[in-house]
């Protein structure tokens, strides 16, 4: 590439960078996680559109150190290969001085992008990444970075994120702020988490087009599948009847698919590209955990907003993941895992363990009203509570707030929105 259209195309990013100065951007936790002096590549990786380039943005801002910035998701930069790099560096010196730090923007886009990288590692330039797909995923990053990298997930806004952006206090619990919290919370379970959804109108399109890139962009050129179409319908379904459990024979069935491997691969597509996201069934057995595996959207936004979407009806279903995605956010930071409990009689939604540990029993209800619901809630909690020896259980709901005991088994029910705020 002609390094004179290179400075042109660098210099247009720069100004985009400091128009973006002139605006102010909510801190979101993931941030604290980010680590400027590390010598370990930082690399923020996520579902399109989840922020990833405004938080890293918000981290290098606030920390004063000396950057440069390069978005590889440019027209203009998309003849760029590993040998242009050098004229990169180049150009980045004459245009942002000395610096400390790059940060790169969708640099997957770049073959052999990671030879460049180990090289500026060892130089001693601290580096930030983003990635939204297959080539930022933990394999190739193990294999690629050879250790020599710290991953930061990040989902869409969390309830806390919304809050903050919308400039409504989670703190102290007032009656006035608990009434404004729980009409928040009302609209993000229904909205979703996407940072743009808050200033588009257009919600259904914006959605649309967001899952179409992921299918077409992040699955397909990065997988080369071939019946896009059958991945696209399977896609789709998994959203509708989000939270379910997957039966890989009923699925195979249902969509012609010629073997298991190949409906395996494609739900790999669908996790490893940050559409969906599994859980599997707590037991002490790795066969049994790799079976009858649970599926959920990545945000709620993919169960109603797209064309022709009817699982965002179940205002149950929205709730669960909601849950399921808080806590996910919080393992990240605590290093543990989340399981579902099923014993064939009854289930409970959530159980944390940080290694065989059993940390925490979570019960999930938009509305225990219904003495047939409420007991059918209980009587999974305390299962769950008795089979695992776990005394931390709950039993999150839209609006209810009690203490129940049931067979010596203390369970805590209380508000989504109010165990999300308080960090329970």
């Amino acid at each position: 590439m002609d390094i004179r259209e290179l400075e042109t195309a660098l210099l247009d990013q720069k100004e985009e960078l400091e128009a973006l100065r002139n605006k102010s951007f909510c801190y979101r936790e993931e941030e604290r996680m980010i680590n400027l002096e590390s010598s370990l590549a930082q690399v923020v990786i996520g579902v399109r559109r989840s922020g990833k380039s405004t938080l890293c943005f918000n981290a290098l801002e606030r920390s004063k150190v000396s950057y440069a910035y390069v978005n590889f998701d440019d027209e203009n930069l998309i003849d760029l290969s590993v040998k242009d790099m050098n004229n990169v560096l180049q150009v980045l010196y004459s245009i942002y001085g000395d610096f400390t730090h790059l940060f790169f923007d969708e640099i997957q886009n770049i073959e052999g992008w990671h030879l460049f990288v180990n090289r500026m590692l060892r130089k001693g330039i601290h580096v930030l990444l983003t990635g939204s797909n297959s080539k930022l995923l933990s394999g190739e990053l193990a294999s690629h970075l050879t250790g020599r990298h710290h991953t930061i997930e990040l989902l869409p806004f969390s309830f806390k994120d919304w809050c903050s952006y919308n400039g409504i206090a989670m703190a102290p619990l007032t009656t006035r702020n608990k009434g404004f919290l729980m009409g928040a919370f009302d609209k993000y379970l229904h909205q979703g988490g996407f940072p743009e959804l808050l200033v588009e109108p257009d919600h259904t399109n914006y959605i649309e087009s967001l899952f179409h890139d992921i299918i077409t962009q992040d699955i397909r050129k990065r997988f080369k599948v071939k019946y896009i179409d059958s991945l696209e319908r399977l896609a789709r379904h998994l959203l509708n009847i989000s939270p379910a459990v997957i039966v890989k024979d009923k699925l195979q069935k249902q969509f012609g698919f010629k073997s298991h491997h190949t409906l395996g691969n494609y739900l790999s597509y669908m996790t490893q590209t940050y559409l969906l996201c599994k859980v599997s069934k707590y037991s002490s057995k790795s066969k049994e955990r790799s079976v009858a595996e649970k599926v959920y959207a990545i945000d709620v936004a993919f169960m109603n907003k797209r064309e022709n979407a009817f699982a965002g009806d179940n205002l149950g279903w929205r709730l669960e993941t909601m849950v399921y995605l808080e806590l996910r956010r919080r393992i990240k930071t605590a290093e543990e895992d989340i399981y579902y409990f099923d014993n064939g009689n009854t289930e409970a939604d959530f159980i944390v363990c940080s290694g065989s540990k059993v940390m925490g029993i979570y019960q999930v209800a938009y509305d225990i009203e219904n003495p047939r619901t409420r007991r059918r809630e209980i009587n999974g909690a305390v299962a769950a509570a008795k089979h695992t020896k776990c005394s931390n259980v709950f039993i999150l709901t839209d609006h209810h707030s009690e203490t129940i005991v049931n067979n010596g088994i203390e369970i805590k029910s209380m508000p989504v929105w109010e165990w999300i705020v308080r960090g329970n």
